[in-house]
């Protein structure tokens, strides 16, 4: 299991000599060296800093939906699609929508996809291909306005659904939000290089706009956003700073600074 696999994962990195801090990073200063990493309790310099605080999922913004997360309610569909059986409902127009509400037909019977407006953001080929499979059902110019559940577990999920101002209740077994991602780089403004959705722009591995300064994960990626692709990233980045550090002028002579390297997560 996850939490599992991230316990060992830790264990192992604290084997080697890791130091892990917890704690939230209120600033950071990249315009010198050593880089500074701030948190409310203590201040850190570095040589290297390597990037991984992620994406967070968008959500429709209702109290509901927060509450039956996890149960019955998920953001990633091929995370979480094998679990629900019965009827699925998909949100959003884009390409990724139409691909994962796909995917959920591999385990509904029936996938239904809501969205706000008549028309779809996603390629004509993406459309016509999720229009063309007989277990995808279409709710269009129609907002979620709440998400009901009944008994416990992923299971019996009602949504209230909103259609040209008629209310309508469709009775599902999990409800699947997919209207796009925030990267959590807000900390990382005016700093680093990002692309217009604020993502940070990586090149020649994972190295940003900084030297010495890298990024990974879904901090970076917009595309894949798996897990494993995540990990791989995480595994350049710190190839990536280890031939950095090692290449830097005086390195021996700045041992204590440059040879720390801070990983700074959402959390930490």
């Amino acid at each position: 299991m996850g939490p599992d696999l991230i316990a060992e994962m830790r264990a192992q990195s604290e084997k080697f000599g890791a130091e892990i801090v917890q704690g939230n990073v209120t600033r950071v200063d990249f315009g010198a060296r050593p880089f500074v990493v701030a948190t409310s309790d203590a201040e850190y310099t570095a040589g290297a800093v390597i990037i991984a605080t992620g994406a967070s999922a968008r959500l429709l913004g209702l109290p509901s939906e927060r509450k039956l997360m996890g149960h019955g309610v998920s953001t990633c569909a091929t995370c979480d699609g094998y679990f629900f059986g019965a009827r699925d409902r998909r949100r959003r127009g884009g390409d990724s929508a139409m691909e994962e509400a796909v995917f959920l037909t591999k385990f509904a019977t029936k996938v239904t996809l809501v969205h706000r407006r008549e028309t779809l953001r996603a390629s004509k080929i993406m459309q016509d291909k999720a229009r063309a499979n007989p277990k995808i059902a279409w709710l269009l110019n129609t907002e979620i306005d709440e998400i009901r559940g009944h008994g416990e577990g992923r299971s019996d999920r009602d949504g209230r659904a909103q259609h040209l101002g008629e209310r309508t209740e469709v009775p599902v077994t999990g409800v699947f939000v997919a209207i796009g991602h925030t990267p959590n780089t807000s900390l990382f403004r005016g700093q680093l290089e990002m692309d217009k959705n604020g993502y940070l722009i990586t090149h020649d591995g994972a190295k940003t706009s900084v030297p010495g300064v890298f990024a990974c994960g879904d901090v970076q990626d917009h595309i894949y956003r798996q897990a494993i692709t995540a990990a791989g990233s995480g595994c350049m980045a710190a190839l990536d700073a280890e031939r950095y550090l090692e290449g830097l002028p005086d390195a021996t002579e700045a041992a204590p600074v440059y040879h720390e390297v801070t990983k700074v997560t959402k959390n930490s």
